[in-house]
């Protein structure tokens, strides 16, 4: 009895520990993410966000070389306001030589990742199950009732950043209905603001 008593505690200890290190590594792995959006540095920020993620900016670049203003036209607004940033600000011979992970470091890289969705952002309550982790989304000191999705790909927590567009499109189409503007020229004026250069007709063309 004393050995099964003795072997349940070691398990449970270590149990415990095992869910302790993953909370301190999914808060480490946010902590570097943050800092390398708020730094501008791309290959590092790379290095946090998921296989989910990166699969995001490979299929937004597809769009980028091949989708017409039909479908640019169609898409949500977080993904046409990728896809119309990334042709205004960046030249058509790059996007063409790009996979999608370049893409997202040049997105980094240019300030085109909004600092503002992570300045004052950090992680509260930290819950892991397997290779999945969520935290909650603290805002200035504040709970809200969002949530950091994380996984773990080759032993590191990394982030998932698509699961937060819908909290951006829902804060976009506010501030756009806001605005009294329609979605395209709200857009259309980010983009002028943002680089001082009115956008031109070709980003709702195909580059291909």
């Amino acid at each position: 009895m004393k050995r099964i008593i003795t072997i349940s505690l070691i398990f449970f200890i270590s149990i415990n520990t095992y869910s302790q290190t993953n909370k301190e590594s999914v808060l480490k792995s946010f902590e570097n993410y943050k800092n390398a959006i708020l730094t501008d540095k791309g290959e590092i920020a790379a290095e946090f966000v998921d296989s989910r993620t990166m699969n995001y900016y490979s299929n937004i670049l597809d769009k980028i070389k091949t989708a017409d203003s039909l479908e640019v036209n169609s898409m949500g607004i977080i993904d046409k306001l990728t896809v119309l940033s990334m042709k205004h600000r960046t030249s058509k011979g790059e996007l063409l030589n790009f996979i999608g992970r370049d893409l997202f470091v040049y997105a980094i890289d240019n300030g085109m990742v909004g600092k503002n969705s992570v300045m004052n952002a950090e992680l509260g309550e930290v819950t892991t199950s397997g290779d999945f982790a969520k935290a909650e989304f603290i805002v200035n000191n504040q709970k809200t009732p969002f949530f950091f999705h994380f996984y773990q790909e080759n032993e590191v927590w990394k982030l998932d950043i698509t699961h937060l567009f819908s909290l951006g499109a829902m804060s976009f189409k506010k501030v756009i209905e806001d605005s009294g503007e329609s979605e395209n020229n709200f857009i259309i004026n980010i983009l002028e603001a943002a680089t001082g250069k009115k956008p031109t007709n070709d980003i709702w063309k195909p580059l291909n």
